[in-house]
């Protein structure tokens, strides 16, 4: 039963970084309804392969060295506000294509573009190194977590109804399989209602374009500032 529940879990846990709206996302839906399922698919498994980078470099320590040198974070802050700033012209210009194009204008949707471009841009998102510093460490370490016992007035009473076993397998395989599902069915669902909304897929790329620029702004931003406040503080030293 403890091995469902871990499971469970870690499906949530997946679908938890995977689902929420940000560059990842954009660049799965611009290559969804621009280039087909496939494309979508592609994109999502580059994002999932970071991911699973991410999963070794937390295992072995990495991730939080990483975080605790603050110069080398907003490097990769400003790399991927950056690159960012680049694939948003790129869904720019796709939102001229009106429709996903016909079967035999189909090139694009197997050459990868896709995949790199997403498995680039995950490993510069400061947001997914974070995840990897606080859940992903957590989902690691080999322990318990009574998740319902940390509910305020109810705890008492539901305490060891839901126990999640961290740093077991099937918490990771489960981890893995929410995010599996999501890089499926996201781009099934975006292509399904494109064939039934012939706009949605300038909308999706123009939306896309809009993400990806927004995102781009912020990490420069971000990384600007921290390089600033590096140097007062080294000034001030």
């Amino acid at each position: 039963m403890s091995t469902l529940v871990s499971l469970g879990a870690g499906v949530v846990f997946g679908l938890a970084l995977a689902a929420p709206p940000g560059p990842m996302n954009a660049v799965i839906a611009e290559e969804s309804v621009l280039r087909g399922r496939l494309a979508g698919f592609q994109a999502g498994l580059g994002a999932a392969t970071a991911d699973a980078v991410f999963f070794v470099l937390a295992y072995v320590g990495v991730v939080a060295v990483v975080e605790s040198l603050p110069l080398l974070r907003a490097a990769m802050v400003a790399v991927g506000g950056v690159l960012m700033l680049y694939f948003a012209v790129d869904a720019a210009r796709g939102a001229r294509a009106s429709f996903r194009p016909t079967s035999g204008d189909e090139p694009a949707i197997g050459s990868g573009e896709g995949f790199r471009k997403a498995l680039v841009l995950a490993l510069t998102n400061p947001y997914q190194v974070l995840f990897w510093l606080t859940v992903g460490v957590g989902m690691l370490r080999p322990g318990e977590l009574d998740v319902l016992a940390r509910l305020p007035v109810v705890g008492a009473d539901l305490a060891g109804t839901f126990v999640v076993a961290t740093g077991s397998p099937a918490l990771i395989g489960g981890f893995f399989l929410g995010v599996l599902t999501w890089i499926v069915g996201f781009p099934t669902g975006l292509v399904a209602a494109e064939r039934r909304i012939e706009t949605l897929a300038p909308v999706v790329a123009i939306g896309s374009a809009i993400v990806l620029a927004g995102f781009g702004v912020y990490f420069l931003y971000d990384a600007a500032t921290t390089i600033d406040a590096l140097a007062l503080l080294a000034g001030v030293v």
